[in-house]
């Protein structure tokens, strides 16, 4: 896959890139919906002898036009989201740096230097993808913008029961914990990234030592408690269980960051300063306050325990 990183303005024409299909959309996340917009493309360019392409956003248009801006966090950020893209096909993955001159771009200016410039031939998204400034142009109006240069395929939505399948209802599940709501939205298990750094130790004194992650502050971490995780050492995958939270039992002020810390069943090793990855699986418990180190030593013995329950039900 082809990562083309575009700063507003660019100079890029048609003849940089061969005749592309391309799927439009923030695609945080990338869950079936998305999915089903990039499968769209994918077939249109097989149909007609076309490449396929992606092209995204960042950072989120929330973090520059908000009037109250805060630190976004991601589902999956770009890194992550580039990896997922290339899975699925992708040959060409446009990365438009999203900045308040980009944003007051016109809709007919957009599609000028946006879509026709890039030597698009065809454009799928989703039934309510905007584009242009303050979001004027819409799939309905796409066709109009589009000079008869390429044509489109709008993607309806796409439901999960009765509720559309969104990024914000990703984030509530994460926010909830529910990692098998978020499989069932994605067909994948929600992963981070992170740093092995030094933390304050105590699991080692409990007997249950842990990986302690120095996560991308660009990650929505899930709700507070315990799960069953993965976590992929040194290119090996390993089950465990976690820690995200602040550790009540230990701090009587509530830290100002949680923390992330794995303990590895069946793994021993100095892993500081590897990148690894944490696969989540399942919520296992909220976070609580325990009465002494005997009862928190107790209920690391259950989650464990707990843990390869589920892992042993997953591989029977």
């Amino acid at each position: 896959m082809e990562v083309i990183k575009i700063e507003h303005p660019h100079d890029f024409t048609a003849d940089s890139f061969p005749p592309l299909s391309l799927a439009l959309g923030f695609f945080d996340g990338v869950h079936f919906g998305h999915q089903k917009v990039i499968e769209s493309a994918k077939q249109e360019a097989e149909l007609k002898g076309l490449k396929t392409a992606v092209m995204t956003f960042d950072p989120h248009p929330s973090a520059v036009l908000a009037r109250d801006i805060q630190h976004v966090h991601y589902i999956t950020p770009i890194k992550d989201k580039a990896a997922i893209l290339k899975h699925l096909g992708v040959e060409y993955l446009f990365i438009v740096e999203f900045t308040k001159v980009f944003a007051e771009l016109l809709p007919q200016q957009f599609v000028d230097e946006y879509i026709i410039a890039l030597n698009v031939k065809h454009v799928v998204a989703g039934f309510d993808y905007t584009y242009g400034r303050l979001g004027k142009g819409t799939m309905e109006t796409m066709p109009f913008h589009s000079r008869s240069a390429f044509t489109q395929t709008v993607v309806e939505k796409q439901s999960d029961g009765e509720e559309k399948i969104s990024s914000t209802r990703l984030r509530s599940v994460l926010k909830e914990g529910g990692m098998e709501e978020f499989s069932s939205l994605t067909g994948r298990f929600y992963t981070t990234c992170g740093e092995v750094i030094h933390g304050e130790k105590r699991g080692s004194k409990l007997g249950f030592p842990t990986a302690n992650l120095g996560l991308d502050q660009n990650y929505l971490l899930p709700a507070t408690g315990v799960y069953a995780v993965r976590i992929r050492i040194k290119g090996i995958w390993h089950h465990g269980v976690c820690n995200v939270g602040y550790k009540p039992t230990f701090h009587e002020k509530q830290p100002d960051q949680p923390t992330v810390e794995v303990h590895v069943l069946d793994f021993n090793g100095n892993i500081y300063g590897e990148t690894v990855e944490v696969e989540w699986h399942k919520r296992l418990r909220s976070e609580q306050k325990f009465n002494g180190i005997e009862e928190l030593v107790s209920q690391i013995h259950a989650d464990k325990r707990q843990a390869e329950e589920y892992f042993k039900k997953k591989t029977d």
